[in-house]
């Protein structure tokens, strides 16, 4: 059965955020963009179909917001966890994923993402399609008997 490791929808840029004094310098607080909530929405269409048991997300806003559309489909809570925020070791993401129950759908980074993904490749895993880590993108990677066996990337939803 698979896990869907979402990468957060679009947010506008950084440095742009953090010039502005009312935002306190702090990029945790940073939201989705007009297209990133259209990419969230999206999102959330293509993952109902898999009925997702449990959304994790990193605290920080964007990836919370990248959730929350699948959450009110599904009734669901989006549960921040640490281990799933940006600039952190993979090791504590990776126990995460190992102890997730089957179609759990967790959001969190640019960085986080391509380091879990080797990781479970040197683990054994089989990679197979294009490598994409861009916003909105979703690793979908599969474990049989507790290992994890397969792993293949969709690209971002299209909008308009």
């Amino acid at each position: 059965m698979p896990l869907f490791l979402v990468r957060h929808a679009k947010a506008g840029k950084r440095s742009s955020w953090l010039e502005d004094s009312a935002n306190n310098n702090d990029d945790r607080t940073r939201p989705l963009d007009d297209k990133g909530h259209l990419q969230a929405v999206a999102l959330a269409e293509r993952l109902l179909d898999f009925a997702p048991t449990l959304l994790l997300s990193s605290p920080f806003v964007r990836c919370i917001q990248t959730l929350e559309p699948l959450g009110a489909k599904i009734a669901a809570t989006v549960t921040p966890d640490e281990r799933l925020a940006e600039d952190n070791a993979f090791e504590p993401l990776l126990d995460l994923l190992e102890h997730c129950p089957d179609l759990a759908v967790l959001c969190s980074h640019g960085d986080m993402i391509p380091m879990v993904i080797d990781a479970l490749e040197r683990r054994g895993m089989t990679v197979s399609g294009m490598r994409d880590s861009r916003k909105a993108s979703v690793w979908v990677v599969e474990r049989q008997d507790d290992v994890f066996v397969r792993g293949h990337a969709w690209p971002p939803p299209t909008i308009g």
